[in-house]
């Protein structure tokens, strides 16, 4: 089944770098890890499938001969506009938390691609912001509360957490004074280093659950990091059934549960999860493009439980344009090659199918955030 028809909404991904190389090799395959270990980079990246078939597609795409060196003097000569354009990209979600001086803020990003360019808010990155600001906890709250509160009239479309990496998915129910009694010390460092990486777990929940009351009342969806990623992050912590509390709290039962990443390796996990609660939404981004070859097996283990209404598109790319692309047109050819299997089983009819395929490409993000879709 030929995808390449179907818009995507992007719905989880980060910005662009300002200056897009030149790079050599190395420094371009540290794009296609997890790693940030230049060992990693120089020897074993390019060793992967994901490298040797991205440069595959990539030479192709800038008609170039299929080697690394190659590709990185191409690209020179290929805009991320024209990437977005010939991926078919409709819109992105983009999540600024992961944000540098290299890359685009959202307002000059959005001038610069064909798409439509949305802004996700990212909750330990505020709360960090609001750390270095304000001297109290009393103050640094009614901060926080209230940038949440005006996320949506400040163009926010959902909100998105990263405590998975810091202190675990396993959130517990945490009192404002356990939370206060932490904040001595962190502002003492902030005051120190000048900046802080908001790690302590009273701490940590205790904004969370405040978040996650402030997305009930506000219909703001929640993105959750789960499953694997950076290599500072605890896989153990990051399986999404430590979420499964929270699920089950009637205080959040209409907040969208968005979790990132297909969980990976706890796919089913999350199938299982979005197949149960009505408010969980099963997301596929960096496992596409990052798992290669091994896509429609995801896909495959998802659609085995999950209902298709419940799945969402996403890249996770960040910095380079090529990602965006890669991530496109393998997460629809991974998709594609599932629904073909389903119809030549009966399963599904063609028509069935290729409603699926569009609302896991964008309708269904579209529903969850509000965003007006084709």
């Amino acid at each position: 089944m030929n995808l390449d028809a179907v818009p995507i909404l992007d719905q989880h991904c980060h910005s662009l770098l300002r200056a897009g190389g030149p790079f050599t090799p190395a420094d371009y395959a540290r794009f296609f890890t997890e790693s940030g270990d230049r060992t990693m980079h120089e020897r074993h990246v390019p060793e992967t499938v994901f490298f040797r078939w991205a440069i595959k597609e990539l030479a192709r795409r800038f008609d170039c001969d299929p080697t690394a060196e190659a590709v990185v003097l191409a690209r020179e000569r290929t805009s991320a506009d024209a990437l977005l354009r010939d991926a078919n990209i409709a819109a992105l979600l983009v999540d600024y938390g992961y944000q540098t001086d290299d890359t685009w803020p959202h307002a000059e990003l959005a001038e610069r691609l064909p798409c439509r360019v949305l802004p996700l808010l990212r909750l330990e990155t505020l709360a960090q912001q609001l750390i270095l600001r304000y001297d109290t906890f009393d103050a640094m709250l009614d901060a926080f509360v209230a940038g949440i509160e005006a996320a949506r009239a400040a163009g926010y479309v959902g909100l998105k957490s990263i405590v998975a990496y810091r202190t675990g998915l396993a959130v517990r129910s945490t009192t404002r004074a356990e939370a206060a009694g932490t904040f001595a010390p962190i502002k003492k460092q902030a005051r120190r280093d000048g900046r802080i990486r908001l790690a302590v777990k009273p701490l940590n929940d205790y904004l969370l659950l405040r978040a996650l009351e402030i997305a009930e009342r506000e219909a703001l969806p929640v993105q959750f990091h789960t499953g694997f990623g950076d290599s500072d992050v605890d896989l153990l912590g990051a399986n999404p059934l430590h979420l499964r509390p929270l699920l089950e709290n009637d205080a959040y039962r209409h907040v969208a549960f968005v979790l990132l990443h297909a969980s990976y390796p706890y796919v089913r996990e999350l199938g299982y999860l979005a197949a149960i609660h009505p408010n969980v939404y099963a997301d596929i981004g960096l496992a596409v493009p990052h798992l290669a070859a091994d896509i429609p097996a995801v896909l495959r283990q998802l659609l085995g439980l999950t209902p298709a209404s419940k799945i969402v598109y996403s890249s996770d790319a960040s910095q380079i344009a090529e990602l965006y692309w890669l991530a496109a047109r393998w997460g629809r050819w991974g998709l594609g090659i599932v629904l073909d299997e389903l119809v030549a089983l009966g399963a599904l009819n063609s028509d069935e199918a290729l409603a699926a395929a569009r609302q896991i490409l964008g309708g269904n993000a579209a529903r969850v955030y509000g965003v007006p879709w084709p």
